[in-house]
């Protein structure tokens, strides 16, 4: 047994945070005691100023206006906000085969109210063919394409440019799900996203309860939750501005400034960066566990990934993998990771062990848990 504990579960949560993130929490809950647009006495303008600040770190990480920058209480929080908002009033959505229930979920509810028509792309290994099978499903009521940019199962990283592309030709708003890509992969808005929604506590290295939700500002957003903005307090009526009109209730100041501070730390380290190590670390892990037939990689030749390694160990249900290497201090998710369309495409119907590294990791510690899988699966 060992008394260290390896995290080897950062497509949930990365952990541990960049010293600079949790200086910056430890300071905004020391000095920023005011409310961020209540008021105009100096404890609420300082944290109105600092707020504004992180606004244009992100806008100018993800290449966006400030304005358009929403922070929000996670990516589920995000894409609900999304997807209710510009599917207010009906219309036709398309979703992928791996979407995360974050995205799945809304658009099902809505569906089956009957207030929205929904499809379901169904994705392959052939980034063509996937972005194939989107175009087949557009129609003339086609309102909206939401797609995980990389599912948090496999890690595939979906054809989003030319789906983003094929709505932008016919007026479709792309609703891109980032939460495993930012901070992985160098995201922007001009790669066609006209809504961009992610976490802040993953790859963006931010504290628990963030997440963004950044428009382009071509397609307006219908609020989903009503309340007390700071703005325009006399009406009765929501605003209908970014980020006012998606920003109900006080926000979040520890965790935003936190997630500023995230954002500065991977800008400095480098996406690419970034990519490389985590990816070493994932391609060692799989070569580890090379020639092993009981234990099943989920990555097809052919296709991109994030570094995220989805396994299968033998008869041995996933939960029960991830418990034995717990008690070891190896920290796996295992289960349906909140997939449920993307393990019914996997054709996974006990769910996978995730292996996801972070910034932090070492490669060392993922040959040593290659080898204890190798041994407790014989």
């Amino acid at each position: 047994m060992r008394d260290a504990v390896i995290n080897f579960d950062n497509a949930a949560t990365t952990y541990p945070k960049p010293a600079s993130v949790r200086r910056a929490a430890f300071l905004a809950s020391s000095q920023l005691g005011g409310n961020a647009g209540r008021g105009g006495h100096v404890l609420a303008m300082r944290s109105s100023q600092a707020v504004y600040s992180a606004r244009e770190t992100i806008a100018g990480f993800f290449g966006a206006e400030p304005e358009n920058v929403v922070f929000t209480l996670n990516c589920t929080h995000a894409l609900n906000l999304a997807i209710h908002g510009v599917m207010h009033g009906g219309g036709h959505i398309i979703i992928s085969s791996m979407e995360h229930n974050s995205a799945a979920r809304p658009a099902v509810s809505l569906a089956l109210e009957k207030k929205i028509s929904l499809s379901v792309a169904d994705v392959t290994a052939d980034s063509s063919e996937t972005a194939e099978n989107f175009r087949s499903l557009m129609r003339h009521d086609t309102k909206a394409v939401v797609c995980t940019i990389a599912s948090n199962v496999t890690g595939q990283i979906l054809p989003y440019k030319e789906i983003a592309g094929l709505c932008r030709e016919r007026g479709i708003c792309f609703i891109a799900d980032g939460a495993q890509a930012c901070g992985i992969l160098d995201i922007k808005m001009s790669d066609g996203i006209n809504i961009l929604c992610t976490a802040g506590h993953k790859g963006l290295y931010g504290t628990a309860g963030t997440g963004l939700l950044i428009s382009d500002g071509k397609y307006k957003l219908y609020p989903h939750i009503q309340g007390g903005t700071g703005s325009a307090s006399s009406d009765l009526r929501q605003p209908l501005l970014l980020p006012e009109a998606l920003e109900s209730g006080t926000l979040n100041i520890p965790g935003i400034m936190a997630l500023k501070a995230g954002a500065e730390f991977v800008a400095s380290k480098g996406t690419d960066n970034i990519f490389r190590h985590e990816e070493r670390i994932c391609r060692r892990f799989i070569s580890e566990l090379s020639g092993r037939e009981d234990i099943k990689i989920y990555r097809t030749p052919g296709a991109e990934y994030v570094p995220i390694v989805s396994f299968t160990a033998g008869d041995m249900l996933p939960e029960r993998t991830a418990a034995v290497l717990s008690g070891y201090g190896y920290c796996l998710r295992a289960g349906f990771h909140c997939a449920a369309l993307a393990h019914r495409t996997l054709g996974t119907k006990n769910g996978t062990v995730r292996f996801s590294p972070s910034v932090f990791s070492r490669e060392e510690d993922a040959v040593r848990l290659a080898e204890l899988l190798r041994n407790v699966t014989v």
